[in-house]
């Protein structure tokens, strides 16, 4: 072979290469599916921030058609498991949904991508640390419920309040079984603060003013990462006991138990694992520690900032902790999207 073939065939050779190494970046940032996915950005911060911060991956870094969704937990996964949509839900606490959906991955309409929530969940009732400085006593239900006089309710002289979840939460049924199980209903009033901002805005105004409150809440959460709170001992927990609790089709009497560490994960429609592989492996890497997401929540609280503006901050301040999700071709897209 003379040397001008020589050097035409590495000139084609170089050329070739090239392309499938410029390409192969490109390809590995594009999305494997035309469907729009669909994220449920849920009715509490960690849940609907995280809504955000996916979605902004998905279409800045990727390239994938996507919609943000109102959700919620019971809705959520029931239209999950009938309908496959929405495709994603990126924070599900699955206790009061366990039966139905363990019977959705048994037939493969859904999957568990990734726990959400690496290190678990807390539910359960919470006072201010200063009120147990001050009551000592005040670490168990029996000694929390036998004194409604330190936790005044400020509309009804002689009873104490118990602020509750926001009407529609399964949280409100397990708030009011335990109410009615703990035999407050005498001395007790069982107060629906309205919304998850009321029930914020209410725990925040007793920190403030250092009142006593006694409140159901959960974490992570910018309120648990920002107060100082101890959680108050409901006992044991009796997962059949707090079945039944939760269920409104349940015939027994309400019973006493502890919260369950509730499994919060990244629940997807099966459709995504086959038709959009990229995007499952995606999702099956973006669980974050109770610390990190109390983090991120502390700065919407303390901002006012709403999901989508609390996920931008997010993936403008800590590209370290994202950046590990995804390729550094990805990462660089979606870096220059949120500056």
């Amino acid at each position: 072979m003379r040397f001008g073939e020589k050097s035409a065939l590495a000139a084609i050779t170089f050329s070739i290469l090239s392309v499938f190494s410029i390409q192969s970046p490109a390809q590995a940032a594009t999305c494997d599916t035309n469907k729009t996915i669909d994220i449920a950005e849920m009715t509490w911060p960690s849940a609907a921030a995280l809504a955000h911060i996916h979605a902004t991956i998905l279409e800045k870094g990727y390239g994938c058609k996507v919609a943000i969704v109102a959700g919620d937990t019971v809705p959520t996964s029931a239209s999950m498991l009938s309908r496959g949509t929405p495709a994603v839900a990126p924070e599900l606490w699955t206790s009061a949904i366990e039966q139905q959906w363990a019977k959705g991955e048994a037939e493969g309409k859904v999957i568990k991508l990734a726990d959400a929530i690496t290190d678990g969940t807390v539910e359960g009732w919470f006072i201010p640390r200063y009120m147990v400085e001050k009551h000592p006593e005040l670490t168990n239900a029996k000694a929390v419920v036998a004194r409604p006089d330190l936790f005044p309710d400020p509309e009804e002289k002689g009873k104490g309040r118990l602020y509750s979840c926001p009407p529609g939460w399964v949280c409100e049924l397990s708030t009011s079984a335990l109410y009615k199980a703990l035999g407050m209903e005498a001395k007790w009033n069982l107060f629906s603060p309205g919304s998850g901002g009321a029930l914020d805005a209410s725990i925040a105004r007793a920190f403030t003013r250092k009142a006593p409150i006694l409140f159901y809440y959960w974490g992570p959460t910018g309120i648990l990462g920002k107060y100082d709170t101890v959680q108050i001992d409901l006992g044991p927990t009796k997962p059949d006991v707090y079945a039944c609790n939760t269920d409104k089709a349940c015939k027994k009497a309400p019973g006493v138990t502890g919260y369950p560490s509730s499994p919060a994960i990244v629940g997807a429609a099966a459709w995504i694992k086959k038709d959009a592989p990229m995007v499952a492996g995606y999702l099956s890497k973006v669980g974050l520690t109770n610390a990190q997401i109390s983090e991120l929540l502390v700065y919407g609280d303390e901002n006012k900032a709403d999901a989508a503006a609390t996920a931008k901050n997010f993936l403008k301040t800590k590209e370290a902790v994202w950046s590990k999700w995804v390729s550094a071709d990805v990462a660089k897209k979606v870096h220059a999207a949120v500056n």
